[in-house]
């Protein structure tokens, strides 16, 4: 680190100039790469986006696209026997189908009375408008059309009898409904990046508190400029637009908050120049770039997963730690290095000593150790378990829309006796020489099913292939409209295929979760052989993987509580619960917070590690790291929960539920982990934390450690060359090149 930042200040110029081109091109950029996002969330080679591909290319409809649920309610005295009715219903669902080019089904087409309420007034049908899917194939990216619910409505009124009513429902316009327009991602960044200000105000007490937000904007920028380079490559799901915005700003303003914060340590000792820049980079420079690695590592696991949108996240997502160190530990140098020290003004706050508060805070912690560990560790183990009732699949219909058409009409469907699963049903895609009124009678019987229905006719039969769509009686997302999916699977006849979003989401869960428990154990033990050479310790890495996954599964606890069973998100967006999660969430918050959280360990602990080598003593150590990065750690906490609360505004609610998820983690890292259990667990075990046997030390080629002081700790020459004062300047080995002392 100190040859490169001795390039660094070398060039200043050349640095300068590298990165506002990159900055200037990324704002070009910007203003272009969401017209390249795809929106594609389904899993390739599974058989449900098989045969949702293969549904979309024969029929132009169904599969993933949900159908909308005309509800006809006749005026009190009629009923759906009366055949002049029967007459005036068919002539309705053939009016819709030739004006707006749809594939419908109703009672008039079946007879079927599963199509009619119980109070014999109370009909629906099902209407797949077709849609020509993105260059003739199926692949599971149909063009969005206009809504076509107000225009149904008033072709069925047309031809109903007089008093009749027709409200349109849907799966599809329920969503629309249960949220607003939302900010854009420029609205919902410009609002983390005026609340990280505050914070960083508060922090510098100067006008230094304009860098980091400044490294952020060069950071997305440029990051934004990566991802519209990847999406000439590959598909990136639109998602990534959130998460390198909003994440960016926070992971940007994190390093730049350590950097900044230990440059002024050491002008407050005396140093000035160049020379305050190059000691700054030598300690909080390697905190940055093991962190920036730690997150690197998190994001591997969306690499690794089988599920295509999955990775193109993870590429946005690696890019944002990736510039935010480089910017941070390029540009940023330069910056303090040239006017840093004019920014460093009216200076109302200084870094001379330690946090007072925070290390009163961190000797009671140290006094009461026991207790700390015992109630921090059952809060975390309570919200883990909760993290066991977790529902994968889509949110029920229930928790959607409050008002609005769509919420009448399944008001209506309801009023009539008939089950909200209607809304999510499967189609079946039958091959050649099936019968279809055959297997569909088969189908009928199974648990679950409320009706079956398989008309004739072009929407329904074509190039020798059949189409039969079942309806559940449970919703796809709850357990008994996923069990009524797998009863489906079980009874098609060879050489069918069963589609729809819940069979999708079936096989997401399959693939992405079913390899999730090696993932896991090749990331900690990544992270461990990292965090290993990074402390020269078995226990500290070993407690830190431990802890994360610990609080990642708390954090999923949470999100169940607060979305699934809604103690929370009624009250805050007006969204009641969901009855299930998101089945790519939870894929997605583990990745992000695994890394992101890893940025506190590796401050926290390099400190600790720091004064412990300054002193010997543990107790000192954990007191003094914690005085020293408390406020730290609690502020880059703060800018992130911001930047997480701006992302819950925006209008889907699946990005609202995801930026719950890391909101919610990052506050629980930053309390009860790093504020509490991690200072009481290391004060716990002692001269443990910093042994690491000769054997060990050999595989991980850096010196074994034995606990004693004046062992652990280099002294690294001053910038000038000359020795250090003793104890003045000690490096943590996570500074140095990892070799043997001589």
């Amino acid at each position: 680190m100190e040859r490169f930042s001795g390039f660094v200040l070398r060039h200043k110029l050349l640095v300068t100039l590298l990165w506002l081109a990159a900055t200037c091109a990324g704002a070009l950029a910007v203003t272009q790469v969401t017209d390249r996002l795809k929106e594609d969330f389904a899993p390739p080679g599974s058989a449900a986006r098989d045969a949702n591909a293969a549904i979309a290319q024969l029929y132009g409809s169904g599969g993933t696209e949900k159908p909308l649920i005309p509800v006809i309610t006749l005026p009190a005295g009629q009923n759906l026997d009366s055949p002049q009715v029967k007459a005036a219903l068919g002539k309705a669902f053939d009016a819709a189908r030739t004006r707006l080019d749809a594939r419908v089904v109703s009672y008039a087409d079946t007879g079927d009375r599963r199509l009619v309420g119980s109070d014999g007034r109370t009909t629906f049908g099902l209407v797949f408008p077709i849609q020509e899917t993105e260059g003739g194939e199926g692949g599971g990216g149909l063009d969005e059309g206009p809504d076509l619910s107000g225009p149904l409505g008033q072709v069925l009124r047309s031809q109903l009898p007089a008093g009749a009513t027709v409200a349109v429902t849907g799966m599809e316009g329920l969503e629309e409904g249960a949220g607003s327009e939302g900010p854009s991602v420029l609205v919902e960044t410009l609002v983390g990046g005026v609340g990280a200000l505050v914070v960083l105000a508060f922090v510098f007490g100067s006008f230094l508190a304009l860098v980091p937000l400044a490294i952020a904007v060069v950071s997305i920028l440029t990051s934004f400029l990566a991802v519209y380079g990847i999406t000439g490559v590959t598909d990136v799901n639109f998602m990534v637009q959130f998460v390198v915005a909003l994440i960016g700003l926070g992971v940007a303003v994190d390093y730049s908050l350590l950097l900044v914060t230990r440059w002024r340590e050491e002008r407050a000792r005396g140093h000035e120049g160049d020379a305050a820049v190059r000691r700054a980079m030598a300690t909080a420079g390697h905190a940055v770039l093991f962190s920036a690695v730690a997150v690197a590592i998190g994001l591997i696991a969306m690499l690794a997963m089988p599920v295509e949108f999955l990775r193109s996240v993870a590429y946005g997502g690696m890019i944002i730690p990736t510039v935010s160190a480089l910017a941070t530990l390029t540009l940023l140098p330069v910056v303090l290095a040239t006017i840093g020290p004019w920014l460093d003004r009216p200076k109302l706050r200084k870094e001379a000593g330690a946090s007072r508060a925070w290390m009163a805070w961190t000797r009671m912690v140290v006094r009461f150790k026991w207790v700390a560990v015992l109630v921090s560790t059952a809060v975390l183990a309570a919200l883990a378990y909760v993290a066991l009732g977790m529902n994968l699949g889509e949110a029920h219909s229930g928790a959607m829309a409050k008002s609005g058409h769509a919420y009448e009409g399944l008001t209506a469907l309801r009023h009539g006796g008939v089950p909200s699963g209607v809304l999510t049903p499967v189609d079946v895609l039958l091959p050649a020489g099936a019968d279809p009124a055959r297997v569909a009678a088969e189908m009928r019987g199974l648990p679950g099913v409320h009706a079956v229905v398989a008309p004739e006719g072009d929407g329904w039969r074509r190039d020798g292939s059949a189409l039969v769509t079942v309806l559940p009686a449970g919703e796809g997302g709850t357990g008994a409209g996923k069990d009524t999916v797998k009863a489906i699977r079980g009874a098609a006849p060879p050489g069918a295929q069963v589609g729809g979003e819940t069979a999708a989401d079936l096989d997401f869960t399959d693939k992405v979760y079913g390899a999730f428990p090696l993932l896991l154990a090749v990331i900690g033990l990544l992270t461990f052989v990292l965090l290993a050479r990074a402390f020269r310790s078995l226990l500290l890495p070993l407690k830190a993987v431990l802890l994360n996954l610990l609080s990642l599964a708390a954090v999923l606890g949470s999100t169940v509580l607060v979305w699934q069973q809604g103690h929370g998100s009624e009250q805050i967006w007006g969204i009641s619960a969901t009855g299930s999660i998101a089945v790519f969430i939870p894929a997605m918050v583990f990745a992000f917070l695994y890394g992101l959280s890893m940025d506190y360990e590796v401050f926290i602990l390099a400190r600790m590690r720091e004064e412990y080598d300054r002193t010997g003593s543990t107790e000192t150590a954990v007191i003094e790291g914690i005085g020293r990065t408390g406020r730290l750690v609690t502020s880059a906490a703060l800018i992130l929960f911001l930047a997480f609360a701006s992302l819950a505004a925006a209008p889907i609610v699946e990005v609202k539920i995801f930026a719950t998820g890391l909101g919610l983690g990052i506050l629980l890292d930053a309390t009860i982990i790093r504020a509490l259990l991690v200072p009481a667990m290391v004060a716990l075990f002692g001269k443990w934390n910093w042994w690491l046997p000769p054997w060990a030390a050999r595989i991980l080629r850096v010196a074994p450690s034995g606990g004693g002081h004046g062992r652990l700790g280099l002294v690294e020459p001053d910038v000038d060359g000359e020795p250090a004062e003793h104890g003045a300047h000690r490096v943590p080995l996570d500074a140095l090149p990892e070799r043997p002392p001589r």
